[in-house]
């Protein structure tokens, strides 16, 4: 299988030039070292080859914007009974206080790539979630239906939580008024930015990975980042140098991260239900009807 993976790269591999990375929740990882180069594979049934695909292309659109490392992509795909997807590797370690001020200065020039509307080329998966990226100019809409109400749909087709979703689905309708007027510019974002999907090489070089890429409202990265921890407050200063916190940033934050506590409750259950509801509770009261 790396055989044939190595051979679509133009390259070869020695037997004893795989090492197995072990099992991410998800896939089988492993660092192989060809005649040419060392690559960084992750492989999986051919189910998930669309989302390896689209992996490849969120990175593919990250190295365009030439504002931060990511590990150069190669391919993906199918070959024999698995998908795959192949990128350079790197050797990421330990992050440092420069790092993160690095970083976030990084993370500013990526969210000042922009395009014409809200959303991507194609659809992603944020986690094993589908993410819808159907293009709009209307960063609310976009929001509501792209982000929201799939979650919504999800869960109520689970039957997880009538109140959730039915509070939700209120939440929702607002928007489109709440971000009426609001001068809100669709730039790249990385998407899935928790401390997990980032690291730094050994001259403290920051490596963003894992994206889950779309153009959106910068602030839904910083909101991802204060969701679960992994950035310290050189990030932050070194960010608001670049972008300044808009007015609203608190409420738009953790709308945005509402939206990954619905992702959380669709991939494992009950147990955020209780911080998604809470949070569900503050935003209602915040973003009027």
């Amino acid at each position: 299988m790396l055989q044939t993976i190595a051979t679509r790269l133009d390259d070869q591999l020695d037997p004893v030039s795989v090492v197995a990375g072990g099992s991410s929740s998800l896939n089988q990882t492993y660092r192989v070292t060809g005649r040419i180069a060392r690559y960084f594979i992750k492989i999986n049934t051919t189910e998930y080859a669309t989302m390896m695909q689209a992996e490849l292309a969120g990175l593919q659109e990250l190295e365009r914007a030439r504002a931060i490392r990511v590990p150069k992509p190669l391919a993906a795909g199918v070959a024999g009974a698995q998908s795959f997807i192949a990128m350079e590797w790197l050797d990421i370690g330990a992050t440092a206080p420069g790092s993160e001020v690095q970083l976030g200065r990084e993370l500013a020039q990526l969210h000042n790539c922009t395009q014409a509307q809200f959303g991507w080329h194609r659809d992603n998966t944020i986690g094993l979630t589908p993410q819808i990226n159907t293009c709009d100019d209307d960063w609310g809409r976009f929001f509501a239906s792209r982000r929201l109400e799939v979650q919504l749909d999800f869960l109520e087709h689970k039957a997880f939580d009538r109140e959730l979703v039915a509070g939700g689905r209120d939440l929702a309708q607002r928007l489109p008024d709440y971000f009426a007027g609001q001068s809100i510019v669709p730039g790249l974002l990385h998407g899935d930015l928790w401390g997990g999907n980032w690291g730094a090489l050994g001259d403290g070089t920051p490596v963003l990975f894992d994206p889950a890429v779309y153009f959106g409202d910068a602030e839904s990265d910083i909101a991802m980042t204060q969701l679960f921890g992994g950035f310290g407050p050189r990030f932050y200063a070194a960010y608001r140098e670049i972008r300044a916190d808009p007015a609203d940033g608190p409420v738009r934050r953790e709308l945005y991260q509402f939206y990954h506590l619905l992702n959380h409750c669709n991939l494992f259950g009950q147990s955020y239900r209780t911080q998604a509801w809470r949070s569900l509770q503050r935003l209602l009261t915040k973003i009027s009807d």
